[in-house]
């Protein structure tokens, strides 16, 4: 599988490698914006919210009175990934070069997606969504363009996107940027791809940035500006930018538009109590010792404590927190929002666990209607039902095996659980923390955790097997899950770890005498 950097319009904070700043020009390489622009637009969901004050994610163009063009990745942003539905707390500011004035303000009350990264292929070539209005807009429309441009045409791409690369910089221009450039041969960029365009200059001076997805590549239209691609994926500084050109989907974007075709919603699975930890997945659990005056518990992996990770045959015990942590309605959206301020134990040691302290209560969580699950204290094993729950797309899965040793980068996991292969069980990336929740909808009984990418032994995202005597196999594909049955025993009233207590064997448990 290529892997290329989308724009992501929230889920830049977790994802980007952090580099060297890039001077904190416009566009990369371009300038505050020459003309008025009136189809152009800034997208500004409320949930996931963009990390910048400001609140722009993407870009979207005026198309009709209460329809805007953006990139599907953009419209990817309901927490189930779903093609077409109802979004929440989503709106555009249009026709204003500025993110937080003027224009015009109004509601998206429907997302029609082309493709969605479940698609083979993803994303890639059909990066193309439609926002409907729930009230129309008098910004002047822009028309697509009547015909891919060919390479050197010249293009203008204008954006509120990052200004380098890495967002801790705060480098989000609230004036909008543009920037000359023209369309190069499709191997100037990353990952050329059919039915994309590769705009930007060759050395990456002017390109598109992070929240620019969605956002135009225009080309002149007689007197007038016509869209001919939106922002999509990039990836290296250095390059151009792809582009999804959507006059190759212009049947498509039309027939949605005069409601020749109106895609019907997706169903959305249920999703209730999981929790978004931006790059992983966690749920709120109790033990059967919990009260309702106790400080509720969030269970995720270890390796997504924020910080440094607990070395090997180490643990992190009783440090200070500051994290967010929503917790999800049967759809995904935030229902109830509290806050991690303790992080209670984490270890990659013999198991993959991390436990925070919310600054709610058990009683207070129920009183908001929040969903609470049962940690369970019966080893999962072989032929075991569950669902792996990752908050867009639970899989009904089972337990091939328990697996003695696993290994993965230094570390050592013990009695894995290890899926059967099929696609509801693969747990990709971002999934790690994922609840596997027992056959009564209400207790976890495990963890999800890692997986195989690429068939190397032992590796980072290579987990192996290790049987009795030592011999390391690794699979390419495998996915894996760890045991929680043992966390009850460390944890007494008041949630509060303790690893002295009978039968307590996690990392650092004192041994008793």
């Amino acid at each position: 599988m290529r892997k290329r950097s989308f724009f992501l319009a929230v889920l830049c904070a977790p994802v980007l490698a952090v580099g060297a700043a890039m001077p904190a020009q416009a566009i990369i390489g371009g300038h505050d914006s020459s003309e008025d622009y009136p189809f152009m637009g800034s997208f500004q969901p409320e949930y996931p919210a963009p990390p910048r004050a400001d609140g722009h994610g993407c870009g979207v163009e005026v198309l009709a009175p209460q329809w805007v063009l953006t990139a599907s990745h953009c419209a990817g942003k309901n927490p189930t990934d779903a093609r077409t539905g109802v979004p929440r707390g989503w709106k555009v500011r249009v026709g204003s070069a500025d993110t937080t004035s003027g224009g015009e303000v109004a509601e998206i009350d429907h997302y029609y997606r082309l493709a969605t990264r479940k698609d083979e292929g993803g994303f890639f070539s059909k990066d193309v969504g439609l926002f409907h209005l729930r009230t129309p807009v008098r910004a002047k429309p822009i028309r697509l363009a009547s015909a891919t441009p060919p390479v050197n045409t010249p293009v203008r791409i204008i954006g509120w996107g990052m200004t380098c690369e890495n967002p801790e910089d705060g480098c989000f221009p609230k004036r909008l940027q543009e920037a000359d450039t023209v369309v190069q041969p499709p191997s100037a960029c990353q990952a050329p791809t059919e039915g994309e365009l590769c705009i930007g200059g060759r050395d990456g001076k002017p390109t598109s940035a992070n929240m620019d997805s969605g956002g135009p590549a225009l080309v002149r239209d007689g007197k007038d500006w016509a869209v001919a691609g939106v922002v999509s994926a990039g990836g290296d500084s250095s390059k151009p930018t792809s582009f999804t050109d959507v006059t190759r989907h212009a049947d498509w974007i039309t027939k949605v538009i005069t409601g020749k075709l109106v895609p019907p919603d997706d169903v959305i699975p249920d999703v209730e109590g999981v929790v978004d930890l931006r790059g992983c997945v966690g749920s709120v659990v109790r033990t059967p010792a919990s009260r309702p005056q106790d400080p509720a518990l969030v269970l995720t992996n270890g390796h997504c404590v924020e910080g440094e990770r607990p070395a090997p045959g180490k643990a992190l015990v009783d440090q200070p927190a500051d994290r967010p942590v929503p917790i999800g309605d049967p759809q995904g959206y935030p229902k109830v929002q509290a806050k991690a301020n303790r992080l209670v134990y984490a270890t990659m040691t013999g198991t993959d666990v991390a436990l925070y302290r919310l600054d709610s209560t058990y009683g207070q969580l129920a009183a908001k209607g929040a969903k609470v699950f049962q940690l369970g204290t019966a080893p999962v094993k072989a032929g075991a039902q569950f669902t792996l729950n990752n908050g867009y797309e639970p899989g009904s899965c089972s337990a091939e095996a328990v697996v003695p040793h696993l290994r993965e980068g230094g570390y050592q996991l013990d009695n894995s659980i290890r899926y059967v292969t099929i696609p509801a069980c693969s747990g990709g990336h971002g999934t790690s923390g994922s609840p596997l929740v027992g056959p009564d909808g209400t207790t976890v009984v495990g963890i999800h955790n890692t997986h195989n990418d690429d068939g190397a032994k032992c590796t980072d995202d290579n987990a192996c097997e290790v049987d009795a005597d030592g011999k390391e196999t690794a699979v390419k594909g495998r996915s894996y899950g760890q045991q929680v049955a043992g966390l009850a025993a460390c944890l007494t009233e008041g949630s509060t770890l303790d690893l002295t207590r009978p039968g307590c064997a996690l990392t650092g448990a004192k041994p008793k005498h």
